[in-house]
C-alpha cells in the first residue's frame, strides 16, 4: 500500500541516495521541500543544476573548482615544489582552515578499497604521477585518512613515488589536543610517540 503520492515518494528515494541520509531524514527532507513556496523551491532546484553544470576538476590538482584553475592552483604564492595529497576536496578545506600549509594539493577523488570495489586505477594517481614526474617536486605530503583504506593508499603511492627521487612523508598522528591520555587507544599512543619531537 502507497502512502504519499508518487512524487513525494520519488523525492525522498532521491534524498535517501546521498550518503548519510537515512529514510527519516530524508523523508523530513522531502516534506520540508515540499513545504516551501514555489519560488524557493524553483531557487533550490536551479542551485544543483547550476553547480552540476558549472563546478568540475581542476586539471592541475583534480580540486573543484568553477574556473580555469582553482585558486589555490591559481596563486603564484604557493610553493609549487611541495604537494599535499588528499583523499576528497573537502580535505583540502580543512589543510586550509589551519593556514599552516603553502603548498598545492592533489585530490585524489577517494581511496584505494578493494570491498567497495576501488581500485588505483578508479583515483587520480595517474595525474599525480605526471605532476611529480615534472621534476619539480621535492616533497608529496600524503594526508589521507588514518584508516586501514587510507594507509594502503598512501603506501602504495609512496612506492611509486620512490624511483623519482621525491620525498615522501606522511602526516603526524598523535593525541588530540584538549584530549586526555586515559581515552586515547593504544594505536593512537604508539603513533604518537613514534612521531613525538624535540620542545
Amino acid at each position: 500500500m502507497q502512502f504519499f503520492p508518487a512524487a513525494l515518494q520519488n523525492l525522498t528515494d532521491q534524498f535517501a541516495r546521498l550518503p548519510g541520509i537515512g529514510g527519516k531524514t530524508a523523508q523530513r527532507l522531502a516534506f520540508h521541500v515540499l513545504s516551501l513556496p514555489l519560488e524557493e523551491a524553483e531557487e533550490f532546484a536551479a542551485a544543483i543544476l547550476e553547480a552540476k553544470k558549472a563546478v568540475h576538476t581542476c586539471p592541475m590538482c583534480q580540486n573543484l573548482t568553477d574556473r580555469e584553475l582553482c585558486p589555490i592552483c591559481d596563486d603564484e604564492s604557493r610553493d609549487r615544489s611541495l604537494i599535499c595529497v588528499v583523499a576528497e576536496p573537502k580535505d583540502v578545506i580543512a589543510m586550509e582552515r589551519s593556514r599552516e600549509f603553502r603548498g598545492v594539493y592533489h585530490v585524489l577523488h577517494g581511496v584505494i578499497s578493494p570491498l567497495n570495489h576501488v581500485t588505483q586505477d578508479d583515483i587520480k594517481i595517474k595525474e599525480l604521477l605526471k605532476r611529480v614526474g615534472t621534476g619539480e617536486v621535492s616533497e608529496v605530503i600524503m594526508a589521507t585518512n588514518p584508516d586501514t583504506e587510507g594507509e594502503a593508499t598512501a603506501m602504495y603511492i609512496s612506492r611509486l613515488l620512490r624511483p623519482m627521487e621525491v620525498k615522501v612523508t606522511r602526516l603526524a598522528y598523535g593525541v588530540p589536543v584538549g584530549s586526555q591520555l586515559e581515552y586515547a587507544d593504544e594505536v593512537t599512543l604508539s603513533r604518537a610517540l613514534e612521531g613525538r619531537q624535540e620542545i
